[in-house]
């Protein structure tokens, strides 16, 4: 009997030790090394679109797309928000089109562009499906991304986003215009600035959003305001809507580490009930 539980016991440990692990694997950078950042990170270029893009691959894990908003470039994105996330996810940083290490040209400036460069950058990197972390103009983005490519995203996290752009435009204007430091605005930026003005969410589609979506805003945000975060996050079920108290535009510079962890909460969290 002794032999016979051994016996048992020996099958259950074998079994339990060359069972496949479920693993996720790593997305291989293409393209060409142009350099490094502060912390290492190597720095890719590649072709895609009709332009360069510049990039980024950090940490490992399900895959996490994180786009920068107007102006900003992927070095911008707090380091107290990326080490946290790099842990548990393979993060792809990328430059928007014209800013950083991605190149542009005369194509006219448009949030479907702005998608599809990130659409073509997966497809080089050979990513079918994958999480998203969008901005501000990021945000903006993430919406025609979920609107025109859902089958490519996982979940989604919206912050400070807007469903009218002109206002934003207008109120990015007006602070320009009464700071008297201010230096020429660059020409991409105020292309950038002209594709904003067109960008109105087409609030009829957006209740067909398969995705899981997380909306983030700081209810003292006066670029963008609260309001569109909380109509977008009534209108698209099962959508989670996280206000920060007191927390500007600048929220991931203000609180960095909350905003990692909540981001993480709603990526680890399987909050869709199976149908039996």
């Amino acid at each position: 009997m002794k032999r016979i539980t051994c016996l048992f016991v020996t099958l259950i440990i074998f079994l339990t030790i060359s069972a496949p692990c479920e693993t996720v694997q790593l997305i291989q950078p293409v393209g060409k090394k142009i350099g490094f950042d502060k912390q290492g990170n190597t720095i890719y270029q590649v072709h895609a679109n009709g332009i360069d893009i510049g990039y980024k691959l950090i940490g490992s894990g399900e895959p996490l797309i994180m786009i920068m908003g107007l102006g900003g470039t992927m070095d911008l994105w707090p380091q107290k928000v990326i080490e946290p996330l790099s842990k548990e996810y393979q993060l792809i940083l990328m430059d928007n089109r014209g800013i950083g290490y991605t190149t542009t040209n005369e194509e006219t400036f448009t949030y479907k562009l702005f998608a599809d460069d990130v659409i073509s950058l997966l497809e080089t990197l050979k990513v079918k499906k994958t999480n998203v972390l969008g901005y501000s103009m990021g945000s903006t983005i993430t919406q025609e991304l979920l609107l025109e490519y859902p089958q490519r995203f996982n979940k989604a996290i919206i912050y400070a986003t807007t469903t009218d752009g002109s206002n934003v435009a207008d109120i990015l204007n007006k602070e320009k215009e009464t700071n008297s430091t201010a230096k020429e605005t660059p020409k991409t930026i105020l292309r950038q600035l002209e594709a904003t003005t067109h960008w109105k969410t087409p609030m009829n589609k957006v209740p067909f959003i398969p995705n899981q979506v997380m909306f983030i805003v700081g209810t003292a945000d006066t670029t963008v305001g609260v309001e569109s975060s909380k109509t977008l996050a009534s209108a698209i079920p099962g959508a989670w809507l996280i206000q920060f108290k007191n927390a500007t535009h600048l929220l991931i510079y203000e609180a960095p580490d909350e905003f990692a962890r909540v981001v993480l909460v709603f990526l680890n969290t399987s909050e869709t009930v199976k149908e039996e």
